[in-house]
C-alpha cells in the first residue's frame, strides 16, 4: 500500500527567505514525526535552493509550483524545469488552477509534463472543473485536461505521473465536495488514462486539492479512492498542517 502524499503548496508565502526557512523548520519536524506519510514542499522557487539545503536527514521532498516547457530562452521571468531540478526540486505542479486562471492552455500542460519527466521529475497534473454540470459536463471537460496533460506521455512513465484533481468550485467557497463524488471522479480519472494509454493507466496515483484541512483530510483519503492530499494557505498555518499530518499518520 502506497504511503499517503501531501502536498504542500505554499503558493506565494512566506514574505522572506528567513521566514521560509523558520516554517521549513517547523515543517521537517513534523514530517519527521509521521512516519507513515510522505511530505512534499511547494515553496516559491526563489527558496528552492535554500531549503533543499536544509533538508539533511529530513524526510522531505521539494516541488516546483510551475516552470517554463522550454529548455532556455527567450522567456522573461521564468525558469525551466531543469533549473528547478537542479535547485532541489524532484517534483513538478503543472495545471494548478490558479495558472490555468492565468492563460494556461490544456496543450501548455502537456509539454510542461514532458518537459518534468524529460528532466527526471514527477509531474503532478492538476485537472478540476470551475463548477459541476447537472448534465456531466464536468466529466467531458476533465478528460480532456487529461489527454492534453497525458499526450506526449509514453506507456513507460505512466507511474511517474500523479494526478491532482481541483474542484474549484469548492475552493475556498460554500460548497465542498464529499468523499463519495471524489470517489467517482477518480474512478473516471483512471478510466480515461485507460482508455488513452491501457491497462496501466488503472494505477495511476490521484490526489485530492479541494480546500484539503485538518477536518476533512482523513475522510477523503479513507473514502475517495485518492492516496494523498494537496493542501494550500492549510500548509503555511503551522498548527493546522501538524495538526493534519498527525491525523493522516493514524490512517
Amino acid at each position: 500500500m502506497l504511503k499517503p502524499l501531501v502536498v504542500a503548496n505554499w503558493k506565494m508565502n512566506p514574505a522572506t527567505s528567513r521566514e521560509a526557512k523558520k516554517l521549513f523548520e517547523v515543517t521537517k519536524k513534523a514530517a519527521a514525526k509521521a512516519r507513515t506519510i510522505t511530505l512534499v514542499v511547494a515553496p516559491p522557487a526563489l527558496y528552492l535552493r535554500e531549503l533543499a539545503k536544509g533538508r539533511a536527514g529530513g524526510r522531505v521532498s521539494f516541488c516546483v509550483q510551475s516552470a517554463e516547457a522550454s529548455a532556455g530562452g527567450a522567456h522573461t521571468g521564468e525558469i525551466s524545469m531543469r533549473q528547478a531540478k537542479d535547485a532541489g526540486a524532484s517534483y513538478a505542479l503543472v495545471g494548478h488552477s490558479e495558472v490555468r486562471a492565468r492563460g494556461m492552455s490544456n496543450t501548455d500542460a502537456g509539454r510542461q509534463v514532458a518537459a518534468a519527466l524529460a528532466a527526471n521529475m514527477r509531474p503532478i497534473l492538476c485537472v478540476g472543473e470551475a463548477k459541476r454540470s447537472p448534465s456531466g459536463a464536468h466529466f467531458a471537460f476533465v478528460a480532456e485536461q487529461l489527454k492534453a496533460g497525458f499526450e506526449q506521455v509514453p506507456a513507460s512513465k505512466l507511474s511517474d505521473i500523479i494526478v491532482a484533481y481541483e474542484p474549484v468550485w469548492a475552493i475556498g467557497g460554500e460548497e465542498t465536495m464529499s468523499p463519495r463524488e471524489m470517489h467517482e471522479m477518480a474512478i473516471f480519472i483512471r478510466k480515461t488514462i485507460v482508455e488513452t494509454h491501457g491497462p496501466k493507466g488503472i494505477s495511476t496515483r490521484v490526489i485530492y486539492g479541494g480546500s484539503v484541512n485538518e477536518d476533512n483530510a482523513d475522510e477523503m483519503l479513507r473514502d475517495g479512492d485518492v492516496s494523498g492530499i494537496l493542501v494550500g494557505h492549510v500548509s503555511v498555518d503551522v498548527a493546522r498542517f501538524t495538526a493534519l499530518l498527525s491525523t493522516l499518520s493514524n490512517i
